[in-house]
């Protein structure tokens, strides 16, 4: 228990500093090129370790899962990485508590989690928290905030990887988080890639300027990622997702401290009922 509360620890921080540093990256480069590029760099990290698996007992369905993961979670770190490059990270980063409300759809019919009534309550505080975080955007909470391009990308991104989750963790249950966390690299930089070729973007090399930044986005995700596998290996994916929202307060003070959003008072209020919900989901 106290090793699994060690790793939400580590995820909750992570996550939220990776954003901040592809946010700074997609000042001046392709969102496509840093989403392919941070893939690229973990891929390479892992082949050493690599070499001591046995691959060829792993069985077809963890293949189909480990691929499919990977085409989701590559397009949707894209989307993402896009949405932080347009918006601010304050509105972004709360967004993301509806990926828990994805999640345990997906759930339901792939791996047979139910949710309680009082886990459904809790979905119904998230999207009403989410109204006071929109409500500070000159649109309001209104469908031309929906239109936004941030925001839609930032959906688009919490919907592939909210599936992702689901699918990962099955992956998880094949083999272990750390050969899952392998695959998660390899089948990201294989589609992160694709996803540049079909946009037809050029690929540049790494700028010195931003060689400490990519070491930054690509320790934060790593970590980010083995937590995530480690807490999905002991813990429901709903629920997980759930406790991983707290990296939303972590957003709203990293927004404000690196980008100087504003606006701050409506944002804390919307999350921290967007986190009640969570925990409503959570503790039920």
């Amino acid at each position: 228990m106290f090793t699994t509360l060690i790793a939400l620890f580590l995820r909750v921080v992570s996550n939220p500093l990776a954003n901040v540093y592809q946010k700074k990256i997609c000042k001046n480069n392709s969102s496509l090129l840093c989403n392919f590029y941070t893939y690229f760099i973990l891929g390479l990290l892992c082949i050493p370790f690599a070499l001591n698996v046995n691959w060829s007992v792993l069985p077809r369905e963890f293949w189909i899962f480990a691929l499919s993961a990977g085409f989701l979670c590559s397009v949707g770190n894209a989307c993402l990485v896009k949405a932080l490059q347009l918006g601010e990270l304050s509105v972004l980063g709360p967004i993301n508590s509806y990926k828990c409300v994805v999640g345990m759809i997906v759930a339901i019919f792939v791996i047979n989690e139910i949710p309680t009534i009082w886990g459904i309550f809790g979905v119904i505080l998230i999207i009403w928290g989410s109204w006071f975080v929109f409500e500070t955007q000159k649109e309001g909470f209104s469908l031309a905030l929906f239109k936004r391009k941030d925001i839609l990308l930032r959906f688009a991104a919490l919907i592939l990887m909210g599936i992702e989750a689901v699918f990962l963790k099955k992956v998880i249950l094949l083999s272990s988080p750390v050969i899952s966390f392998m695959l998660w690299c390899w089948a990201g930089a294989l589609f992160a890639f694709l996803l540049i070729i079909l946009f037809k973007k050029p690929i540049k090399f790494i700028q010195k300027e931003d060689i400490q930044k990519y070491v930054i986005v690509c320790s934060m995700l790593a970590t980010m990622q083995l937590t995530t596998n480690y807490v999905f290996k002991h813990m429901e994916v709903g629920y997980a997702l759930a406790l991983f929202q707290l990296s939303t307060l972590v957003n709203l003070w990293f927004g404000y401290k690196f980008f100087q959003e504003t606006d701050m008072k409506k944002k804390l209020i919307g999350t921290l009922i967007m986190l009640v919900g969570s925990v409503i989901v959570i503790l039920v």
